[in-house]
């Protein structure tokens, strides 16, 4: 069982790879067995990250980037590429959200949002795809999406984010439409969908509404730091090689009942 799980001799590209839920994927990946590369905008935060990935014993590299240099994107490979050569594992993971209510919602905040939630995982998925996975007929991808794109937001809650939950719907279809699309080159394309979790992006809605979103979830807490390495190291090994085009709820079972 254990060969099932392992990471062995893969190598792994996270995007926003510095914090949060992306830094707790590196380490997933790189203590199954996989060499990682996490980008982030500052160098200081993934020299951070790198420096305590690499304590776990876990080959680490690190570009900054910003990913929303879109046109950036196909130029940036040969950086992502030249520390191990090759990617045959992809978690797009980088993402942002900008709260307004809808009726005020502003265009630059609805761009912002969509650019780096969902234009540049695809961009970025179609670059690595055809440079890498395509031609070897192999690889796994893990799109980081979100229980706000199964759903709307419950009044109550007042959370204003009608672009982050479009986005997030978007990454749900764009892994079911992969999916179809690139069976036959044996790539697997499988979708994480988070619940809450105590993170830099959801600090401040938490602040206010975390024993409302706890009341509301079966298990009755919140994610943490342990609760999405092993449902991401299932879906990137050899464990799931006839799952594809998949959205994995981590949510304590709060879409369940809601």
């Amino acid at each position: 069982m254990g060969s099932l799980f392992s990471l062995t001799d893969r190598v792994a590209l996270i995007t926003g790879g510095s914090r949060g839920l992306g830094f707790q994927l590196a380490s997933a990946l790189g203590r199954a067995g996989a060499k990682v590369v996490i980008t982030a905008r500052k160098q200081a935060e993934l020299d951070a990250a790198a420096e305590a990935l690499g304590s776990e014993g876990i080959r680490v590299a690190t570009v900054a980037c910003d990913m929303q240099d879109l046109d950036g994107i196909p130029t940036l490979i040969d950086e992502l590429a030249a520390p191990f050569g090759e990617f045959n594992l992809l978690v797009n993971n980088a993402g942002t959200n900008w709260a307004a209510p809808a009726e005020d919602y502003p265009l630059d905040g609805w761009n912002k949002v969509m650019n780096l939630n969902i234009t540049a995982p695809f961009l970025l998925t179609r670059e690595i795809g055809r440079r890498f996975m395509i031609p070897a007929r192999d690889g796994k991808i893990l799109n980081i999406a979100s229980i706000g794109g199964l759903r709307g937001n419950r009044p109550d809650m007042q959370i204003n984010a009608v672009a982050y939950n479009t986005s997030k719907a978007a990454m749900i279809n764009f892994t079911r439409a992969l999916a179809g699309e690139w069976g036959r080159y044996n790539i697997n394309v499988n979708a994480l969908c988070p619940g809450f979790f105590p993170t830099k992006m959801s600090q401040g809605v938490l602040s206010s509404i975390e024993q409302q979103v706890v009341e509301a979830t079966p298990l009755a807490r919140l994610g943490d730091d342990q609760d999405i390495h092993g449902p991401a190291v299932s879906l990137l090994s050899e464990a799931a090689r006839h799952i594809t085009g998949t959205a994995l709820a981590v949510d304590g079972g709060a879409t369940a009942v809601q």
